[in-house]
Parts: structure tokens; sequence; C-alpha cells
């Protein structure tokens, strides 16, 4: 029976409420951090450690041994992590780590990937995006997450008694977020009462929030179910009524200024992801309600700006470290 399991990125975007998730299930969590200082959490044991130091990670394998491992640290800077030398630093440290568990007696393994690895574009499309869709990512980060992917299925082949498993993520916000991306962009300008500026809004995704999203990985990792499982709604949302929901929730409609920005060239019109792993083999089938979340964040956003009289702070930690 899972009862303990070692979670990296912990202090980070994704990682902390994959944290809160995992305790939600009874589980005791060894979370590693780059953070000197991390909260004290009741059934959480910090390790201060820099998984890009190579016999750090090893050290750490090696005296925990743990049977469960969620690997959900990576470089995520905004704006940069897409093409960053990082990507190779961590694919090598990834894989390393991975390799490392499987000496020490792990037996499941959760890896946390991409929709970037899927063509963004192909003869046959379809949508929503299922997990047969042709992989062939266009940009290093998704070229390096693809990578660790398919590194996670040949330790599987050659180690039968280790089974990995592999989250694929599609759109997602939460609190955290770093600021330039779209949600926290529109949400920090309407609440300071200046004027958000927007795309076209035409663009189509899936979003899904990280609270949804981390319950959705822990039960992954709580199953048995093998490989690529996206994690997503199935639901297409267009980028503008993101904007408009958010804009109703704050009574600032009046601020949204719509094509002051040009929409990214060549931008896939169309991104959804097919949750139909998800639901009947992982079993996960928990409604995600956009609008509530989204309310949800809106409560978290005011909360300090009530408390402290200043603006709200959208991530709490460098956007250069790792999550």
């Amino acid at each position: 029976m899972l009862e303990r399991v070692l979670l990296t990125g912990a202090s980070g975007f994704v990682g902390q409420p994959l944290l809160r998730a995992l305790l939600d299930r009874g589980l005791q969590v060894d979370a590693v951090t780059r953070s000197p200082h991390p909260p004290r959490i009741a059934g959480v044991t910090w390790h201060q450690v820099d998984l890009l130091d190579l016999n750090a990670q090893t050290a750490l394998l090696e005296q925990l041994r743990p049977t469960h491992l969620v690997h959900a640290a990576w470089y995520v800077e905004h704006g940069v992590f897409w093409h960053a030398d990082a990507n190779d630093d961590w694919l090598a440290a990834s894989k390393h780590l991975a390799d490392v568990f499987v000496t020490t007696g792990g037996q499941r393994l959760l890896g946390v990937g991409t929709c970037a690895e899927y063509a963004a574009f192909d003869t046959n499309d379809e949508t929503p995006w299922p997990e047969t869709r042709r992989l062939a990512s266009s940009t290093p980060y998704g070229r390096a997450k693809l990578a660790l992917f398919e590194h996670l299925q040949s330790l599987t082949a050659t180690h039968p008694q280790v089974q990995t498993a592999w989250a694929r993520l599609f759109m997602l916000f939460g609190p955290g977020e770093q600021a330039p991306r779209l949600v926290p962009s529109v949400l920090n300008a309407l609440s300071a009462g200046e004027p958000a500026l927007c795309g076209s809004g035409r663009p189509v995704r899936d979003f899904v929030s990280t609270w949804w999203a981390a319950q959705a990985m822990a039960a992954l990792l709580c199953s048995d179910v093998t490989g690529a499982v996206n994690v997503c709604s199935g639901q297409g949302v267009r980028t503008g009524d993101v904007s408009r929901q958010l804009a109703r929730l704050l009574g600032r409609e009046d601020l949204l200024k719509w094509g002051a920005r040009p929409d990214p060239l060549h931008d896939i019109p169309v991104m959804v992801g097919d949750p139909h792993r998800l639901r009947t083999e992982v079993g996960f089938t928990d409604a995600f309600d956009l609008v509530n979340d989204l309310q949800r964040l809106v409560a978290a956003h005011k909360k300090p700006m009530d408390t402290q009289g200043t603006k709200a702070i959208t991530n709490s930690a460098s956007s250069k470290a790792p999550r």
C-alpha cells in the first residue's frame, strides 16, 4: 500500500497544490525544495536539495529509498523556458533521478509532462487531442519533456518491476502563476483598476486549475495506470471568455482592451485534450468548474490586498527558480 512518496518541485506552481492533494489522500510526503525556509506542514518532511547536483540527489534517494516518486521540478521562467539551455540540464538531471530511483528499489514513478509534446498540427488532426496523437514538439522545452517521457518508457521495458506514468498537463492557472501569463496578467491589471491589454481572444484552450489538476495527478499516482495520461477537462474555452469571466467577477469589463496585443505568430487555434484515460482508466471523474475556480482564484487574490492594503502577489517565489 502506498503510504509515503517523494515529491520534487514541492514549492512550485504545480508542486504546492500537488503536495496538498497527496496529503488529502492520507500520504506522508518527503518534499524536495531549494528554499531554506519551507513552511511547516503536518505530514511533510522537507529536504533542501539542488536536484541539478547529481551527487546530492543520489545521496537523498539512497537515504530515503522511496517506493513512489513524483517528479514535478523543472525550469519554468515565463517567456524563457521554451528555448532555454536549462532544459538540457533538467533533462539530464531528471534521467539520473529516475535511474537512481530504480536502483534504490523504487516501484512507481509519476513524471509531469506537457501538451507541448504533441505535434501542433497533424495531417490526421483530431480534437480533442488523445494520447495517441503524434508526438513532435517544436520547442526545446517540449522536446526535453518528450525525451524524459521516452526515457521512463525505456526504464519500464528494462525493469518490469517498475511502473512509470506521465501526466500531460494542458492549460493551467492558479495561485503562484507567473504574472505575464494570461490569467494573472488580466487579474492583476483589473484588480489595480488598470486596462487589461488583450489579444484577439479567439484561441481555444483546455483550461484547468492547479487545484483540480493536482487532485487528478494524485489519483494517477495512486492508480496502477501506466504511460501518458492527459490531465485536462476536454472542454474548449476561448481565451477571451476566460478574460471576460475574470472581468465579470471583478466588475471591470470596461477595462478589457481587445486587440491591444498581437496574438503570437503561428499560434495554434485549438488545443483541447481528450480526458478519456483519466476518467475511465484512472477513475478520476471530478467535474471541472471553470467559473468556480476562477472565483476561488479571485478571492485568493483579493485576500492579501484586503489584509495588507497592497496589490496581490501572484508569484511568491523567484520566477527563475525551478518549480
